[in-house]
């Protein structure tokens, strides 16, 4: 069974695509290295002179490179680091790793690691026996001069990020994606209601259990190929852990039923489908993507920085999620593979939580902003607006402890009529007496 989780786990690191882009340099000076030694004397006598150069031209072209791409390398670093210290001071701690994971960084990073194994190696396969015709030099120009404009998309790419707005967007934008995988149609089949008796009989027969190896955050279920080996040993797991837990070493992770002579499941193989990290991750994790706009709008509303209104962007794109999320969600319990037959039973997050999740903090540190306090009402008004059933039911008894916060802060007339407003329209759309 290929380890999808081990997979995951090379891709999102920092250093996958740059190590790529170092295999294709060394590739790429064997090429070329191959081509002047071998065909550069026929290629000469039908290409322009221009695109050839001796051995001490290439000596001086090839040190000047080094040094230029190195140069750039050096003053992209320090760019990130501007960029990593303001992120961790105005908006997130959180956000620091969707900058240094996000593609343009790692292909900008990768092309400058391109570019400079590139010129070495070619420095260091100068032949020194004679002068002889060189199609390498011309080509590194090239690869210079790409260098140089992914440097400046690379400025460009760090000024935007560094805008609020921008970063608000992109966040906004990849929590949809997350909500989407999370909810979309799957490989396998999964269900919100199964049949009971069969559930209690598998829950009164567990008998083993498995254990966290090592404490983290649950980052990751690759849920394919977990399905995959529990149909293979035909037990059925059932999780005590949900994505974006914190796991302490030693606690059960998952328990399943199997008879004496099937003994020898390897264990080790279901554990594989689990990523377990140091921190949390936007992979599965809805209310960890939603907690990064929570954490700027805490920032942005806190004395030191005094920002209401990046606060107020931040919950009106909390309240789009907060919609999309209540079109989509399903309370996804039960894991079936492709005969029907029952393999993982998870507990799935209600949509209270996600609600409670999203604006408890701040509840407790906003409500004496009235402008920030009638954001989250106006948020979810218009969550409410665009959903109905159970999703509605939620959204009204959250906004009751909302409101019931406001109450006690002892606003003047005028602001608790906009408050008033806006929660007897929510009231009215509920079906609802005002609380207010």
């Amino acid at each position: 069974m290929r380890n999808t989780a081990w997979w995951l786990r090379i891709r999102n690191s920092y250093w996958f695509l740059p190590s790529v882009y170092s295999i294709l340099s060394i590739i790429a000076v064997g090429v070329t290295t191959l081509a002047d030694l071998f065909f550069v004397e026929d290629f000469a006598k039908v290409i322009p002179s221009i695109f050839l150069t001796n051995r001490s031209v290439a000596m001086s072209l090839y040190t000047a490179l080094i040094t230029s791409i190195l140069t750039m390398t050096t003053i992209s670093f320090s760019s990130i680091m501007v960029v990593l210290t303001t992120y961790s001071q105005q908006f997130s701690p959180r956000t620091l790793q969707d900058f240094m994971s996000d593609r343009t960084t790692q292909h900008v990073l990768g092309v400058y690691v391109f570019g400079f194994i590139y010129t070495l190696c070619n420095l260091l396969l100068l032949t020194k026996d004679k002068e002889r015709l060189l199609a390498s030099p011309f080509l590194t120009v090239l690869v210079a001069i790409t260098t140089l404009g992914f440097f400046v998309v690379f400025i460009h790419h760090s000024t935007r990020w560094v805008q609020v707005n921008n970063l608000i967007g992109k966040i906004q934008h990849e929590t949809y994606d997350v909500i989407g995988r999370t909810f979309s149609e799957k490989q396998y089949d999964v269900f919100q209601e199964w049949d009971q008796k069969e559930v209690e009989q598998v829950q009164s027969d567990l008998n083993r259990v498995v254990y966290v190896e090592r404490s983290g955050y649950l980052q990751h279920i690759e849920f394919k190929a977990f399905i995959q080996w529990a149909k293979q040993n035909n037990i059925t797991a059932w999780m005590h852990v949900q994505v974006g837990d914190y796991v302490e070493k030693g606690i059960p992770l998952f328990s399943y039923r199997t008879n004496e002579e099937e003994a020898d499941i390897n264990e080790s193989t279901g554990l594989n489908c689990m990523i377990v990290g140091k921190e949390r991750t936007s992979l599965q994790d809805i209310e960890f993507s939603i907690q990064k706009l929570v954490e700027i709008a805490l920032r942005a509303i806190s004395p030191g920085i005094n920002d209401p209104h990046t606060a107020i962007n931040c919950i009106n794109r909390i309240g789009s999620l907060l919609a999309e999320l209540g079109h989509k969600y399903k309370p996804f319990r039960y894991y079936t593979d492709n005969e029907e037959n029952l393999r993982i039973v998870l507990k799935p997050k209600p949509y209270s939580e996600y609600l409670y999740k999203s604006f408890y903090q701040i509840r407790l540190y906003g409500k004496n902003d009235v402008s920030v306090m009638n954001g989250v009402l106006e948020a979810l008004y218009k969550t409410a607006l665009v959903n109905e059933g159970e999703i509605i039911e939620d959204i009204w008894k959250f906004a009751v402890y909302i409101i019931d916060g406001i109450k006690d802060e002892g606003y003047h007339e005028v602001d608790l009529n906009v408050i008033r407003d806006i929660a007897s329209e929510l009231a009215k759309h509920c079906q609802k007496e005002p609380v207010i």
